[in-house]
């Protein structure tokens, strides 16, 4: 890290002076690092920094060595700026205090608290229920925040598996009848009435934890507008087996809307009808991205085929 980057970190904090503790993990594709720094005489320990450096090569672990995945991850980085810089004050649910943002030249530092040190240490690999509850109640008040909202600066459609910056996945993709139906999935998601902000990754590895349960979410780089239900399905899929997904449907619409409903200023049973209907929709939405992206990724399996199916005939 630069001096610039150390010494904004010491002013911030206040802190005497500063070490690298941990690597917490690298960025996709080699575009830097979230490191846990420790303080010295600070009001806090440790903060968590994500120190987003450009790679002098373009690496992905899949092979998607392109110009199109390069300036999606520049925008995610610029967006999650923008995100802690605009919006997160709104945001009712548990989310990592923003200390700082700073850009100098290809390189930019976002310096967050540090939730293991707030009370959220523990990463989840399996949920019990009512840990899914945890995180639909916290997707829940997340869109509870911004229904209506215009998201300038941020994805004008949120997700980082949307067609429009998805080209490449989509002409590979050897599903004919799914392939054909892209578009028409894509707009029927698009064109809902009722819109908020998708946190646009919103899987379990993006959750921390609380000894009793509590959560809060990380990593906001794929915000934007669209349907809640992107968040819900993409989140589901990412814990859950497919015969779980499948007998746990319903439970976990009624859990999420009965949360939903609470949040909001005034119940609204029209969103949540349309919603659910689009549940199944987004599921399939994920599917197309991902049978282009991985076609062997063990997420492909026989219910995201019979959802899939089932929402192409009803297009």
């Amino acid at each position: 890290m630069n001096e610039y980057f150390t010494s904004v970190i010491l002013q911030r904090t206040g802190a005497s002076s500063l070490y690298e503790e941990s690597i917490i993990q690298e960025l996709w594709s080699g575009y830097g690092k979230i490191i846990r720094i420790g303080l010295e005489n600070a009001a806090v320990d440790s903060v968590v920094v994500k120190h987003v450096q450009l790679p002098n090569t373009h690496h992905h672990t899949r092979g998607w060595h392109t110009d199109i995945g390069h300036q999606r991850k520049l925008k995610s980085y610029s967006v999650e700026a923008t995100w802690y810089k605009t919006y997160s004050k709104s945001c009712k649910p548990r989310l990592p205090h923003c200390i700082a943002i700073e850009q100098q030249d290809d390189e930019m530092l976002i310096v967050l608290e540090d939730l293991d040190a707030a009370g959220y240490p523990l990463r989840k690999q399996m949920l019990n229920w009512p840990e899914i509850s945890s995180c639909l109640h916290w997707l829940a008040q997340f869109h509870a925040s911004y229904l209506g909202k215009s998201p300038v600066g941020l994805w004008a459609v949120g997700t980082y598996w949307h067609l429009d910056t998805r080209p490449q996945e989509l002409a590979i993709l050897d599903d004919d009848s799914l392939k054909a139906a892209a578009q028409a999935i894509d707009e029927k998601l698009n064109s809902c009435k009722y819109k908020t902000f998708v946190h646009g990754d919103a899987k379990l590895a993006n959750f921390c934890f609380a000894t009793d349960g509590q959560v809060s979410g990380v990593d906001f780089q794929y915000v934007g507008g669209g349907c809640g239900m992107k968040d819900v399905a993409y989140f589901v899929g990412s814990c859950l087996n497919e015969s779980e997904c499948e007998r746990l449907e319903d439970q976990i619409l009624d859990t999420y809307f009965e949360y939903l409903q609470r949040e909001m200023k005034e119940k609204n049973m029209a969103l949540e009808q349309e919603w659910r209907s689009l549940y199944r929709v987004a599921w399939a939405d994920f599917h197309r991205f991902l049978k282009g992206w991985s076609p062997s990724h063990w997420k492909i399996n026989s219910y995201s085929e019979r959802v899939t199916a089932a929402v192409i005939r009803n297009l």
